[in-house]
């Protein structure tokens, strides 16, 4: 599908700094069980997050979480439908990603065409880790977003999202990067 009219449009650069509501990214505090069956699940044998005399013990003086965790809090509140099961359930042939996007905190989409949706890759810079008890809280942006021409002609967006989640007392705990291919 060769064109040579740009997707990186001025509404689309217009969407560059745009940020999603500051929303409690979970409906529950940060607790020994969840924190159990994630790193279970991981596999992660590191005793930091579940022994709490070693823990005690290491630098950092109390069981902490792994630092993708905060990714993977639920923001969805127990009483609404799960978006995953509502995306499906709507679009049977869902690739996973689109149209489930959207809930609390959620940024708008995209003004385009594009609505192939492929995972260019995330990173996480951790600058604190998450203790039991803490209350989880997250903001999201659109970092940066740029046009790549493939070798066929077509052309894609490539969208970086940040995600800064903080404590309950405001401490950063990490900033996520996630970037996405639209074609």
């Amino acid at each position: 599908m060769t064109t040579t009219v740009s997707k990186l449009t001025n509404e689309v650069k217009a969407m560059i700094g745009v940020e999603g509501e500051f929303i409690e990214a979970s409906w529950w505090i940060v607790e020994k069980e969840g924190l159990r069956r994630f790193t279970q699940a991981l596999m992660d044998p590191d005793p930091r997050m579940w022994d709490e005399e070693f823990a005690r013990e290491s630098r950092f003086g109390e069981i902490v979480t792994p630092g993708i965790y905060v990714m993977y809090l639920d923001k969805t509140p127990p009483w609404e439908e799960d978006p995953v099961a509502r995306g499906f359930r709507e679009n049977p042939v869902s690739d996973g990603i689109g149209g489930v996007r959207a809930g609390r905190g959620a940024l708008p989409d995209i003004p385009t065409d594009l609505v192939r949706i492929l995972n260019a890759g995330n990173d996480i810079e951790v600058f604190q880790y998450p203790s039991l008890g803490d209350r989880i809280y997250a903001q999201s942006r659109y970092a940066n977003i740029e046009e790549r021409v493939g070798r066929d002609g077509s052309h894609m967006l490539i969208t970086t999202t940040e995600t800064l989640y903080y404590n309950q007392r405001a401490d950063l705990l990490c900033i996520t990067r996630g970037s996405r291919i639209r074609r």
